[in-house]
C-alpha cells in the first residue's frame, strides 16, 4: 500500500490515497495501529484516508493511534488540501472537505505557480466552522443549568483545575496555568481524557497566556497522547481566551511543533486557522 508521511507543525500523520488504495473498515483500526506505532510501524499521530465524496470535494477519514476514529484535525486537514493540490487530485485554490459529516472549507496559498508549473501548497487558511459551546452538544456533563461550560471547576487525580469547554467537531477542555512547560501531562492528561465528565472522552489542552496576541498551549490528544500540535486545539484555546477575556480575538498559539494563527470572527461566529502543511516523505508498506 502506497502512503504519505505528512505533519502540520508536529503533528503528523499517516496518508493513504482512498481513491486508489482499497482497505476494508473492518481492517482498518488494526491498521492504523499499525502503521501509527513509532518503533515497529511508520509511526504517526494516527492515519487519514483521503476518500472521494459527494458533499464535498474529497473526505478526511480520519483515525487516532489507538485506531479509534475522530471527527476533526486542524493540521489533518491542512495536510490533506496540500495532499490532493500537490498530487494533481485538483487544481483548484479553494475547495471544501467533509470529515465526520461535516464540511470545512479551506484556502490554499500556492508558492511557485508559474506559466509552466502549478507550483505547491505552502499555506492553507481553514474555515473551522462555528464553535460549540452548549455543554450537551460538546459533550461535557456539568450544572444543569449551565448554558456555557466557562472556568467550572473538575476534580482530576485529586486536584481542582478550571476548565474552559468547546467543541470545534470535537470535544475539548481548556484549562488555564502558568509554567505550562513543566507540566507532567503524561500524568495528568489521561485522567482528563477518561474523566466522567466526557462521555466521548476528551483533548486537553493546557494553556500559559504570553500577553494579548500570545499563548503557549500543550495538548493531550484522545486515543493518541501528548502531540506537538492539535489545529482544533488551538482553535478551542483561542476562544476560551476570549470566553475568558484573557486575549483578543486573533491570536498566535504557539505549540510544542511550531505556531498557528487563529482568527474567531465575532460577527460571522466563525473560528478561522491558518498554517503549514509538509509532506515529510512517499513510501509503500505491506499490508496483510
Amino acid at each position: 500500500m502506497k502512503f504519505t508521511k505528512m505533519q502540520g507543525c508536529g503533528n503528523d500523520y499517516v496518508y493513504v490515497n482512498g481513491f486508489t488504495e482499497k482497505v476494508p473498515a473492518e481492517q482498518k483500526p488494526e491498521l492504523v495501529r499499525k502503521l501509527s506505532d513509532r518503533h515497529f510501524g511508520i509511526g504517526g499521530d494516527g492515519v487519514i484516508f483521503i476518500n472521494p465524496a459527494e458533499e464535498a470535494d474529497f473526505e478526511m477519514e480520519m483515525y487516532n493511534a489507538d485506531g479509534s476514529r475522530s471527527e476533526m484535525c486542524g493540521n489533518g486537514i491542512r495536510c490533506v488540501a496540500k495532499y490532493v493540490y500537490d498530487k494533481g487530485l485538483t487544481d483548484a485554490e479553494h475547495i471544501s472537505i467533509v470529515s465526520a459529516g461535516k464540511i470545512k472549507y479551506l484556502d490554499l496559498t500556492i508558492e511557485g505557480k508559474t506559466e509552466t508549473s502549478r507550483g505547491s501548497v505552502r499555506m492553507v487558511r481553514v474555515n473551522m466552522g462555528s464553535p460549540i459551546l452548549t455543554p450537551e452538544q460538546i459533550p461535557v456533563r456539568c450544572a444543569a443549568e449551565a448554558q456555557q461550560a466557562v472556568q467550572v471547576p473538575i476534580e482530576v487525580a485529586g486536584q481542582t483545575y478550571y476548565m474552559t469547554c468547546v467543541s470545534m467537531g470535537n470535544p475539548h477542555a481548556v484549562v488555564f496555568m502558568d509554567h505550562v512547560a513543566d507540566l507532567a501531562i503524561e500524568q495528568v492528561g489521561p485522567h482528563f481524557e477518561h474523566h466522567a465528565a466526557f462521555p466521548n472522552r476528551t483533548n486537553t489542552e493546557f494553556v500559559e497566556v504570553i500577553d494579548r496576541q500570545h499563548v503557549f498551549m500543550r495538548v493531550w490528544e484522545r486515543g493518541t497522547g501528548e502531540t506537538l500540535a492539535c489545529g482544533t486545539g488551538c482553535c478551542a484555546t483561542a476562544v476560551a481566551c476570549v470566553l475568558n477575556g484573557l486575549t483578543d480575538t486573533e491570536i498566535t498559539v504557539q505549540v510544542l511543533g511550531g505556531a498557528l494563527q487563529i482568527k474567531w470572527d465575532r460577527e460571522q461566529d466563525l473560528v478561522y486557522m491558518t498554517g503549514p502543511a509538509e509532506i515529510v516523505f512517499d513510501g509503500e508498506v505491506d499490508v496483510p
